[in-house]
C-alpha cells in the first residue's frame, strides 16, 4: 500500500464515542456519590435515634424476692439525726448544731425505736424521720452502752407505725443471705445484700466492755447504717448493724451486727425500766493494769466487796490496809464455772450470758493458795 491511498483514508471517529464515555462516567460517580451520602445521612440520623427496645423476660425469682423484701421492710427503718446545744460566745444565745445522722428502726405500735447507742451518745435532741418523710420529735426511753442499745420513742399516730418483725440469731449459718437497711451517708432508704459472713464475733463497745456473738456480714455497711437493722431472707430482724472493719471508714465487705437475741433481751428492760438488770458478783475490781503490771499476775484482783451482795455472803476477801499501812491483797479471781479469767474482759465475757439469781463457781488465788466459792449473781448498777 502506498503513502498516498493511506493518507486518502478517513480517519476513526473516536472523540464522539469518548465524550459519551466521559458523561457516562460522570453520571455513574455522581450517582455513587448520592448514594454514599444517602448512605452516610441514614447512619448519622439512626446514630442520634433512640434505640429500639429489646424486651426482657420477667424478673429472676429471687431479684423479686429481694424486691418484696424491700416493699415490706423499708416502712419499719428510720432515719436518726440528732444536734447539739451551744451557747454563743457572750452566753445570751442558744444554737443548734447538727451531730449525726445513723439509722434505726420501729420496735412497735408504741413508738419505740431500736437504734445504737453511739449514734444518740452525748446528743441534746434527736428527731426521726419515717419512710413517710414524716418528722418527729424523740425522746431517750433507755440505754445499754455496753451492748450498743438505745431505744428512743416518738409520739406518732400507730397507723404510722410499721414495727419489724423479729427473728432470732442463735441458728444462723454461715452463707445465709443478709440484707441491710439504712441511710450510709445521708442517703435514706438504702438497700445492700450480701451473705453472713462469719459468727460469734466480738468487738469493743463504747465503754471497752466486750460485744459477744456478733454476726458478721460482707452486705455493703457504711456510716449512717449504724443502728439499722439485719435481715434474713424473710425480712426478719437477726441484727442492728453497729460497725464496721476499714481503715477507711467506708465498707471493706466486713461489717458487724448486734445479735437480735440480745436486742431482744435488752430492748423490753428499756422500755419498762430505762435500763438493763445486770448480774454480778458484788464485787469492785482493780484495773487490769495494776495487777498484770505491778504484781505480775494475770486475773480480776477484788478491791472491795459490796454490803449485801453475792460477794459478801459468799466470804469473798477484800483487799484491805491494816493499821500500820500495810496493804493486804484480796482475793484474785482466776476462773469462773471452770473458765480462765485473766483480766476484766473474760470475767465480764463470763457473766455475760448469767441472769440475777445465777450461781456460779468462782476460782481464787488467796494467800498462795487456789480456792473455790459459790456465788449468787445479784443485781448491780449501771
Amino acid at each position: 500500500m502506498s503513502n498516498e491511498s493511506f493518507r486518502d483514508r478517513p480517519a476513526p471517529r473516536h472523540r464522539g464515542n469518548s465524550l459519551f464515555t466521559a458523561t457516562l462516567l460522570l453520571a455513574v460517580i455522581v450517582m455513587a456519590s448520592l448514594q454514599v451520602r444517602a448512605w452516610w445521612v441514614n447512619q448519622a440520623a439512626a446514630a442520634v435515634a433512640p434505640r429500639a427496645i429489646t424486651p426482657r423476660g420477667d424478673l429472676d425469682e429471687d431479684e423479686k424476692e429481694t424486691i418484696r423484701l424491700f416493699e415490706e421492710t423499708s416502712a419499719s427503718v428510720v432515719f436518726i439525726t440528732t444536734v447539739n446545744l451551744r451557747r454563743d460566745y457572750f452566753g445570751t444565745n442558744i444554737y443548734k448544731i447538727p451531730a449525726g445522722t445513723g439509722s434505726g428502726f420501729i420496735w412497735d405500735k408504741a413508738g419505740h425505736v431500736v437504734t445504737n447507742f453511739h449514734v444518740i451518745r452525748g446528743a441534746h435532741e434527736a428527731t426521726v424521720t419515717l419512710s413517710d418523710q414524716s418528722t418527729w420529735k424523740a425522746t431517750l426511753v433507755g440505754a445499754e452502752p455496753d451492748k450498743d442499745i438505745a431505744v428512743l420513742k416518738i409520739q406518732t399516730p400507730p397507723a404510722r407505725l410499721a414495727p419489724i418483725k423479729v427473728g432470732e440469731s442463735h441458728n444462723l449459718l454461715v452463707g445465709q443471705q443478709a440484707f441491710a437497711i439504712g441511710n450510709p451517708f445521708g442517703f435514706d432508704q438504702t438497700l445492700t445484700t450480701g451473705i453472713i459472713s462469719a459468727l460469734g464475733r466480738e468487738i469493743e463497745s463504747v465503754t471497752r466492755r466486750p460485744i459477744q456473738g456478733v454476726i458478721q456480714t460482707n452486705a455493703a455497711i457504711n456510716p449512717g447504717n449504724s443502728g439499722g437493722p439485719l435481715l434474713d431472707s424473710a425480712g426478719r430482724l437477726i441484727g442492728i448493724n453497729t460497725a464496721i472493719y476499714s481503715p477507711t471508714g467506708s465498707s471493706a465487705g466486713i461489717g458487724f451486727a448486734v445479735p437480735v437475741d440480745t436486742v431482744n433481751r435488752i430492748v423490753p428492760q428499756l422500755i419498762e425500766h430505762g435500763k438493763v438488770t445486770k448480774p454480778g458478783l458484788g464485787i469492785n475490781i482493780a484495773a487490769d493494769s495494776l495487777v498484770q503490771r505491778r504484781l505480775g499476775k494475770s486475773g480480776v484482783l477484788v478491791l472491795n466487796v459490796l454490803e449485801g451482795g453475792g460477794a459478801e455472803k459468799a466470804g469473798i476477801r477484800p483487799t484491805r490496809q491494816t493499821a500500820n499501812g500495810r496493804v493486804i491483797l484480796g482475793d484474785l479471781i482466776t476462773a469462773i464455772d471452770g473458765k480462765e479469767i485473766t483480766d476484766t474482759t473474760d470475767l465480764f465475757r463470763a457473766l455475760d450470758t448469767k441472769s440475777v439469781g445465777d450461781s456460779v463457781e468462782v476460782t481464787f488465788e488467796r494467800d498462795g493458795e487456789n480456792k473455790q466459792l459459790t456465788v449468787e449473781l445479784s443485781q448491780i448498777n449501771g
